[in-house]
């Protein structure tokens, strides 16, 4: 179902726009609330304080469009800095959250506020990064966004992690990270003669851009 498609109302929804890095979700979730900005509807976006990769108070795609956010270090501080006039929620890097978030969205929705999530759905080992799952069961409505692996050029679904970490989450965006399809992702870190293979074809876009 497409955000169009729901309809409008004293009703509340989530939206879940998931995928990998490198795949639009952040370009994506600023269309959605510069929308309903332009439709006149009080907007607040919020992401976590983790995320401080391009703007400490603003959410950045990839692509750098850049959209004014509220910096929260919970899930549950959402609540505290919420305007109760606010109509629509945007929350960005969403797997950074937890789980409260899955509370978090439903209280918002069953308030009446359109609820706007983005977020990884799979970690470095490709595995479901919750609270994403729960959130997509959740959703009235889900877009999946797909990247170009940085491989082969094939449509991608995974973030590589590039850099040796056992934690799930490292903060980091190109050289630490690629997009790569389900056949060249390797779960976990790539061996070093992939990596090394994989490299030229990045240096390459890098260099061209």
């Amino acid at each position: 179902m497409r955000e169009v498609d729901i309809v409008t109302g004293n009703i509340g929804w989530i939206e879940v726009i998931c995928g990998p890095m490198f795949s639009g979700k952040s370009e994506e979730l600023i269309r959605r609330l510069r929308r309903a900005t332009i439709a006149r509807k009080r907007v607040q976006v919020f992401k976590p304080i983790l995320d401080d990769r391009y703007s400490p108070d603003e959410i950045v795609s990839h692509g750098e469009q850049r959209m004014k956010s509220e910096v929260v270090s919970t899930a549950r501080e959402v609540l505290l800095k919420l305007d109760w006039r606010t109509q629509v929620v945007g929350l960005d890097e969403s797997n950074f959250f937890g789980e409260d978030l899955i509370e978090v969205a439903n209280q918002l929705a069953d308030s009446g506020k359109q609820v706007i999530v983005a977020g990884l759905d799979t970690d470095y080992m490709g595995r479901p990064f919750h609270p994403m799952p729960e959130l997509l069961a959740l959703a009235e409505s889900i877009t999946k966004t797909l990247a170009i692996c940085m491989r082969c050029g094939n449509p991608a679904k995974h973030t590589q992690r590039l850099v040796e970490s056992k934690e799930l989450i490292v903060v980091g965006a190109a050289g630490m990270y690629e997009a790569r399809c389900r056949r060249c992702f390797e779960p976990g870190v790539p061996k070093q003669d992939s990596f090394e293979f994989a490299r030229p074809p990045v240096l390459a876009r890098s260099a061209g851009a």
